[in-house]
């Protein structure tokens, strides 16, 4: 099956010699209500389940919190805002299957890929604007937990959805490769420079959130040193708190890189005529970003555990662990690189703070 400029149901690119994997040609085959449909490949199952897999994750984080009224804080709009642009995005790739493979629509082929554009480029921005307020909240922890904050959150918000909605609309209103092959990259039908303006987007969000973290790190470390002093703890202890925390963000800042990088580097690299095969191999690591984002940024949290524990359990009213008038944001991160709760309540926040 040859991908010509009228078979508007590829989405990956395959250049014009190859085998095309998404869609049938409308010079191929047989036309009208007989017209059959193109049979799916392995790797478009696998980016399926994918698919469903993510979206099942994030519906439930979605669901949790918008039915329980205690997460209504900052952090927790933001991670209902990576929430719902995750299952937009595994919605996006299960609803692209089943109009390519299943009904056959080709109108519905360029939606579906400006929605997953503006998908995918809304779950990165969320992920930036969660690093942004964990280092607010460790560097103005005294005001963090104020009016002030909850204008931020929802300024961030609205930038991040804006320059995604922008970036998704792109190739529907008019950036694509629709009507030239030659301007395609390894994603059909968004042009090499979409796909190019898309990367750079990526490596701007990557060094912004590295420049963070190392903040992060460099005030963790800070405090941690002074929480050693103050309860005379041994300075081996002390090392292996400060260790744990560097390690648990490395562990998400890798996460992050390990999933996106090759498929953006790709997307640099490549274009019409790059074997469709590195696509499927750079797209699919991306796709699974969208999944672990749910294990680290919710599942993790101990609240959210408390409130799934409590409906696992037929409880309601489950209490928040947090204490109140303490920034949950800066517990959860400085909870993790001391090891215990109990040591963010009594030593990280400067004297007076919730005595």
């Amino acid at each position: 099956m040859i991908r010509g400029s009228g078979s508007p149901l590829a989405w990956l690119s395959s250049g014009p010699g190859n085998v095309n994997l998404s869609s049938l040609g409308p010079a191929e085959g047989p036309t009208g209500s007989a017209a059959s449909l193109p049979s799916p490949r392995a790797w478009d199952v696998v980016l399926c389940i994918s698919g469903t897999l993510v979206s099942c994750e994030n519906a439930l984080v979605v669901a949790i919190i918008v039915g329980t009224p205690a997460f209504r804080a900052p952090m927790f709009l933001l991670v209902g805002s990576l929430a719902v642009a995750d299952l937009l995005a595994g919605l996006g790739l299960v609803l692209h299957f089943a109009a390519v493979f299943c009904i056959g629509l080709a109108e519905m082929s360029l939606v579906l890929v400006g929605v997953l554009a503006m998908a995918f480029t809304a779950s990165i921005g969320s992920l930036l604007a969660i690093t942004v307020d964990r280092y607010l909240s460790l560097y103005n922890a005294l005001t963090y937990y104020s009016e002030t904050t909850v204008t931020r959150t929802y300024v961030m918000l609205a930038l991040v959805w804006g320059g995604a909605l922008g970036l998704g609309l792109l190739p529907v209103l008019a950036w694509n490769c629709l009507d030239g092959l030659t301007m395609c990259g390894v994603v059909y039908p968004l042009s090499k420079n979409h796909l190019v303006v898309l990367a750079i987007a990526f490596f701007m969000v990557f060094g912004i959130m590295l420049q963070l973290y190392a903040q992060i790190c460099r005030i963790v470390c800070r405090h941690a040193q002074q929480i050693a002093l103050q309860r005379h703890l041994l300075p081996a202890s002390h090392y292996v708190a400060t260790r744990k925390g560097i390690a648990t963000l490395a562990v998400v800042l890798g996460a992050f890189a390990a999933c996106w990088l090759p498929f953006t580097i790709y997307c640099l690299l490549g274009d019409a005529e790059s074997p469709r095969l590195y696509t499927y191999l750079t797209l699919l690591p991306a796709t699974y970003n969208s999944m672990i984002n749910p294990i680290i940024y919710a599942f993790r949290n101990q609240d959210v555990q408390k409130v799934v524990g409590a409906k696992r359990s037929s409880k309601v009213g489950a209490r928040r662990a947090c204490p109140s008038g303490f920034s949950h944001q800066a517990g959860l991160l400085l909870c993790e690189v001391c090891g215990s709760r109990s040591t963010y309540v009594h030593g990280f926040l400067p004297a007076g703070v919730g005595s």
